[in-house]
């Protein structure tokens, strides 16, 4: 795909009903949409929300878009909306707190709930450790993690990067996390902590 004009006009043919023009907008800037819902921790079904309510926010906003270079910008704000409406409403669902689950759970739950919490702290230090790389490198990865096949090419003009920049960037991006990672105690399988 090339510059801002063509974006202009597959959202104009969008906009009246070309399917073709639609599907290319949805091939550009999916993997960003799902960068955007991974980054907020959420799980599969959660994420396919956002991205599926954020391409109908799009839908019904075709004719409004007045920058079409900044289409990428809107999708990722109006994911980030959808995300944290998401969370926020998750938040109240788990208000409700059960003091003596301790006692009323068996073994085999109490087991899973320990492995559980585990991979829920080794994950939280895996993101914290993300966060602290720069933004370029977080965006990149949050963006190629977002897909099992990520497209380069839709990543690299989202991002604003040439196609062969991304593999090279994203290597240096990676061995950051490691060192960050490696500086902490712990080691990311099933065991959780080393020490």
């Amino acid at each position: 795909m090339g510059g801002p004009g063509e974006l202009t006009e597959l959202l104009a043919r969008a906009s009246r009903g070309d399917a073709a023009a639609w599907s290319a907008i949805v091939e550009r800037f999916a993997s960003l949409l799902w960068a955007v819902a991974r980054g907020h921790r959420l799980g599969q079904e959660d994420a396919a929300d956002v991205v599926q309510n954020s391409w109908l926010k799009l839908l019904d906003h075709l004719d409004d878009i007045a920058q079409p270079e900044a289409l990428a910008g809107w999708l990722a704000t109006t994911a980030r909306y959808e995300c944290l409406a998401i969370l926020r409403k998750k938040g109240r669902e788990h208000l409700v707190r059960d003091d003596d689950l301790a006692t009323r759970v068996v073994d085999e739950q109490v087991r899973a709930l320990d492995a559980s919490l585990l991979d829920d702290e080794r994950d939280a230090h895996l993101w914290a450790c993300l966060g602290r790389l720069s933004e370029r490198c977080q965006v990149l990865l949050r963006a190629l993690m977002a897909s099992d096949r990520p497209n380069y090419k839709a990543i690299g003009e989202a991002l604003g990067m040439s196609v062969g920049s991304i593999g090279p960037t994203r290597m240096r991006c990676l061995d950051k996390l490691r060192d960050l990672v490696g500086s902490g105690d712990y080691t990311f399988d099933r065991g959780g902590r080393t020490s």
